[in-house]
């Protein structure tokens, strides 16, 4: 048997989660537990006491003649006498009817001599003995055990033997149902979760510092002891406006209100003080409100969940009312036991008392009223859940009584649990409220931030980029220190993925900055900000992920000389540049556009006389419409990577002044229209590789002034002599093509530097080759070159060579007269660099410092 300690485990709660239980759900709780105790009581009772007690129902003689007729069925009256101490019983006469009978417990002597001696006399006898000893029975004690176990399952109603069962089972089952959503997988650790940053944002220290702050704010006496306070640490506005970023406003003014980091006990009240291990906590928990909305609002289980199971507890009550009504009057302290066991003990009737049924019906009585109480709260908990809707829950009180008015409204699952909540205390959700606003986590931010980054902390950060320029970068911050702003040295500032990104007045003095980066970053300044950045920034990075986010304050740059934008600019937001024209940037030399466009925007082009640089990459997406380069006449690189172009446009020709042009991975076919760079008389490199071309026209002979002449991965089998005949050339990569043979012609190109054929199908080189004495790099790999010349001695310049991936046995030992090669450009394979002689090898081992060279 188990205790009531250990029952009541079975309804034992966390702590912790009583903010979510409601008085109807406490209150049934307890209706619950005393259903048990009743379940308990009965059960005990039941199990410690008798169960039924049964005697036989004697047939009179007046009944035995009042049925002559009744033939084989026997009619005895039976008189019990007892010998010594009562442990021999037996007959002593026996009365037949018209059918023999041997009764038990009777010696077999004494009912033959009964038997033969039936006369009116035996008769006359047993009616003396019966009335001076009275009417006995026939059966001992273990007969009478016998027959209370086959009357108790036989003769007692059955809701009179497992009612103390039933009531268990089913408040069992009513403890489950009301604490099935806390232990329910899905939504326990939603729940826990929920509980726990709840509890955390009700004691949290900012909680109160914040909403005491907000009523400082509101209060015109403290504005007047706030004037002339120092600037550390400052606070920005709780207006909602104010409290985010817009990227259509280009420029903010000033806000916020100051405090003496002096003085902080007199100057303002001690609330607006942070302890660093408090503002931790707190930014830890704006950071945990977030997550568990993103994964709590978009779903109601929780919210079915209980309506479920208060669904499942009414119907249950109905259930057990129903049955238990009709069942109730079954309980009786007398029953008739009519048992199949005639041939063992002789009698067939007995009547049975059960001595439990006063007992049990006082207390099915008492189970009936508390599942009525039970069912009336299980409505009320009904009519509750759908009288208002419970999926949305507003912070408009909350908004009304404070200064966070961006409080937003929350939905779902979290709107469902703050309604929980506010039926166990109102004042847990009002201040759960503050770590759902902006306004309140800006300003932890900005005060957490500035305690974290100190001047000396930014300082260690601050680096030195390729072109040896000071460089700081800051990522996924939640603002930008006030600190950076006192690196007056720094030249390069990255700001990556900080949505409340705001530049204050005083990086005015920053005189040395020159270049900014901003990698999703909306960044708004101030006024006295803004006219600092347009006068002295040179160099804007900007990555987003929609050209809103681009700032207006971007286009009004006028003394900008470089702009890189990053992001989406399809045809549908080209428009939105439009609105901020690029005809205030006068100064704009270089243009770099990544994204995904189908033509050149026409804003381009108001800064187009003055570019001197332009590069599209675009992710894939055809660029079609290409006249806005004719515009461009003072452009010298022109970069179109990735943009799907099958022929070289036409609009390219008109650039006179163009010096470099880079048509990568397109799907360029082929190149007749080559012949027209003849009139780009300036134009010098050429690149066309990760393309599609066949072919080379023999009209790149007019094309003179080319010096490299970019060509890999392309679908190339052969070199054109006319290739050859380019004198200027110095640079050639053909790599990645399926090209058989070299030219015995390449030995004309003397000013040759950089030959580049790796990954075709050569398998000889021309001894002509080895003429192109200013070779400093020779890439041979990944063909089928069995043997090297050995006038590769005479390439005396040359710094790095490849063969790796050939079918080579030995490398020739006149490498050895390569002065200028070293092991680390010798790429070959392991066991070919042993094949060398060892006074080779040491000189290729030698240690130099002489630049390596792999292109222009």
């Amino acid at each position: 048997m188990f205790t009531l300690a250990e029952v009541a485990s079975l309804n034992d709660i966390q702590p912790t989660y009583r903010i979510l239980k409601p008085w109807w759900d406490v209150f049934m709780d307890y209706l619950a537990v005393v259903m048990l105790m009743v379940a308990i009581f009965a059960g005990t009772m039941q199990l410690t006491k008798d169960q039924v007690v049964c005697l036989p129902v004697l047939q009179s003689t007046v009944n035995s003649k009042a049925q002559p007729g009744m033939s084989g069925k026997a009619d005895f009256t039976t008189v019990e006498t007892t010998t010594g101490q009562g442990e021999d019983m037996s007959m002593r006469t026996v009365s037949f009817g018209s059918a023999p009978t041997v009764t038990p417990d009777v010696p077999l002597s004494r009912s033959a001599s009964s038997q033969s001696q039936p006369t009116e006399s035996g008769q006359e006898q047993k009616k003396e003995l019966k009335d001076s000893l009275g009417r006995k029975t026939n059966l001992d004690f273990q007969q009478y055990v016998f027959i209370n176990q086959m009357c108790y399952h036989l003769a007692l109603p059955w809701y009179s033997k497992y009612f103390p069962y039933l009531v268990l089972i089913h408040t069992i089952i009513l403890i489950v149902s009301s604490n099935f959503w806390f232990k329910y997988p899905k939504t326990c650790s939603k729940i826990e979760h929920f509980v726990s940053i709840l509890g955390k944002c009700f004691e949290s220290p900012w909680t109160t510092k914040a909403l005491s702050e907000t009523a400082c704010e509101d209060s015109e006496e403290n504005k007047q002891r706030l004037t002339g306070a120092q600037s550390l640490p400052k606070y920005v506005s709780t207006s909602s406006d104010e409290g985010s970023p817009s990227a259509n406003t280009p420029m903010i003014t000033k806000s916020g209100f100051k405090f003496s980091a002096d003085k902080p006990m007199i100057e303002v009240p001690s609330v607006t003080i942070l302890d660093k291990k408090d503002g931790e906590q707190a930014k830890a928990l704006f950071e945990k409100v977030r997550k568990f909305r993103a994964h709590v609002e978009d779903s109601d289980l929780i919210y079915k969940l209980y309506v479920g199971q208060t669904i499942i507890k009414t119907v249950k009550f109905i259930f057990i009312l129903c049955y238990t009504a009709n069942f109730v009057n079954t309980i009786s302290f007398e029953h008739i036991c009519n048992p199949k066991v005639e041939h063992l003990i002789g009698y067939t009737q007995f009547e049975c008392t059960h001595n439990m049924a006063y007992m049990l019906k006082k207390l099915l009585i008492s189970y009936i009223s508390l599942i009525c109480v039970y069912g009336f709260i299980c409505l009320y908990t009904l009519f509750w859940l759908f009288r208002i809707p419970l999926k949305e829950y507003s912070f408009e009180k909350v908004r009304e009584e404070s200064s966070f008015s961006d409080i937003p409204d929350v939905k779902n699952d979290f709107a469902f649990l703050l309604h929980m909540v506010d039926q166990y205390d109102q004042l847990y959700s009002k201040r759960f409220g503050v770590f759902l606003s902006e306004v309140s986590e800006n300003k932890l931010r900005e005060i957490s931030l500035n305690h974290e980054w100190t001047f000396e902390k930014l300082r260690q950060h601050v680096s030195r980029n390729a072109q040896d320029k000071q460089e700081l970068h800051l990522f996924m911050m939640s603002g930008v220190p006030d600190a950076v702003f006192d690196l007056t040295d720094l030249d390069v500032l990255k700001l990556e993925l900080i949505p409340e990104a705001k530049i204050p007045a005083k990086i005015s003095q920053m005189t040395n900055l020159q270049e900014l980066h901003l990698c999703h970053c909306p960044a708004k300044v101030e006024q006295t900000a803004f006219s600092f950045l347009r006068d002295h920034l040179r160099c804007l990075h900007v990555k987003f992920t929609d050209v809103a986010e681009i700032p207006t304050w971007v286009y009004l740059l006028k003394n900008l000389r470089e702009l890189y934008l990053i992001g989406n600019l399809n045809s549908e937001n080209n428009k939105m540049i439009g609105l901020e024209s690029l005809r205030e940037l006068r100064h704009l030399k270089i243009l770099y556009v990544k994204s995904n466009l189908t033509k050149i925007p026409p804003n381009i082009t108001d800064v187009a006389p003055h570019l001197t640089k332009l590069v599209i990459l675009n992710d894939g997406t055809k660029l079609v419409v290409l006249n806005s380069l004719k515009k461009m006449t003072n452009v010298a690189e022109l970069e179109l990577q990735n943009c799907e172009l099958e022929r070289i446009p036409h609009a390219i020709f008109s650039l006179s002044n163009l010096q470099e042009l880079d048509l990568k991975s397109n799907s360029i076919r082929t190149i007749e229209e080559i012949i027209s760079f003849q009139h780009l008389k300036r134009l010098t490199c050429l690149k066309l590789w990760h393309n599609k071309i066949v072919n080379i026209p023999s009209s790149i002979t007019h094309v003179k002034n080319l010096e490299s002449l970019y060509l890999s991965n392309n679908k190339l089998e052969s070199l054109p002599t006319a290739v050859f005949s380019l004198q200027k050339l110095r640079c050639l990569d053909v790599s990645y093509n399926s090209i058989a043979l070299i030219p015995a012609e390449i030995g004309l190109l003397q000013n040759l530097q950089h030959f580049y054929i790796t990954g075709n199908k050569v398998d000889t080189l021309p001894k002509q080759l080895f003429k192109c004495v200013k070779l400093r790099t020779l890439c041979l790999g990944q063909n089928c070159i069995t043997s090297i010349p050995d006038k590769v001695g005479q390439l005396l310049q040359l710094t790095h060579l490849e063969l790796k991936g050939n079918c080579l046995e030995y490398l020739p030992a006149t490498l050895g007269q390569c002065q200028l090669l070293r092991k680390s450009g010798l790429v070959v394979e392991d066991h070919l660099f042993d094949t060398l002689p060892s006074n080779v090898k040491e000189m290729l081992n030698q240690d130099t410092s002489i630049p390596f060279a792999n292109g222009i």
